[in-house]
């Protein structure tokens, strides 16, 4: 092992990507982690990605076997239902201590996330197009939270929102968006940005539960 494969910094890295192609679906819902396929596939020794993969357990996304190995956690509605009901109340939190502190630069970035968002119409790009379209929409609703001054609570909040992400992806893979979702962005863009916190907060709020909704549905029809 190599003093970079020690490092903090090598562990997040392999986290995040990780992280990600859960996200996305690479690794799919209660699929079975191989240390030795992922030791080659990241060339690195066996420390920094059980650091990893420990990581990744305390969030949620991986869970433990007995202590013999990893797997991807399933989706349930359960764990969806749950993920929704803690996402709004964190992220309705975080939002309303937002705009009572942030400052004209925060409001800039929160304008200039939506309107990279805006720019891609989804279901008429390609591929990689849906993949920007995707990053685009995190660091949206990363910006409009990111005034609060509660690291702990970000920290939360991104968690949360990845694990939703997760569901999203999997359901926006088989099913069409429903809604006008780029309106409900401006929406909560408008009243965030004009200081009206219970009006920002409940568009968030619905924001987030129609699209669990959904999500939810499918998963007892069983079609996500």
């Amino acid at each position: 092992m190599t003093k970079a494969d020690s490092t903090p910094t090598l562990a997040s890295s392999i986290a995040a990507m990780l992280r990600e192609r859960i996200a996305h679906g690479e690794f799919a819902p209660g699929a079975k982690l191989r240390l030795d396929e992922l030791r080659t596939m990241f060339g690195v020794s066996l420390s920094p990605l059980r650091e990893a993969l420990s990581r990744l357990c305390a969030e949620g996304f991986v869970a433990t076997e007995d202590q013999r190995g990893y797997r991807v956690v399933p989706v349930s509605q359960n764990n969806l239902d749950e993920v929704i009901r803690l996402r709004v109340q964190f992220e309705s939190y975080a939002l309303r201590e937002a705009i009572i502190k942030g400052d004209d630069v925060w409001e800039g970035e929160v304008l200039a996330a939506l309107h990279r968002l805006n720019k891609i119409e989804r279901g008429r790009v390609d591929v990689q197009g849906v993949s920007q379209w995707e990053q685009f929409h995190s660091v949206f609703h990363r910006r409009l939270i990111s005034a609060c001054g509660m690291p702990l609570l970000l920290h939360f909040c991104e968690t949360l929102h990845d694990l939703n992400d997760r569901y999203r992806r999997i359901f926006l893979s088989d099913n069409p968006i429903d809604r006008d979702v780029r309106q409900e962005h401006v929406d909560i863009c408008t009243a965030t940005l004009e200081r009206r916190p219970d009006e920002a907060c409940e568009l968030l709020r619905s924001h987030v539960e129609r699209t669990g909704a959904n999500v939810l549905k499918a998963l007892g029809d069983g079609k996500a």
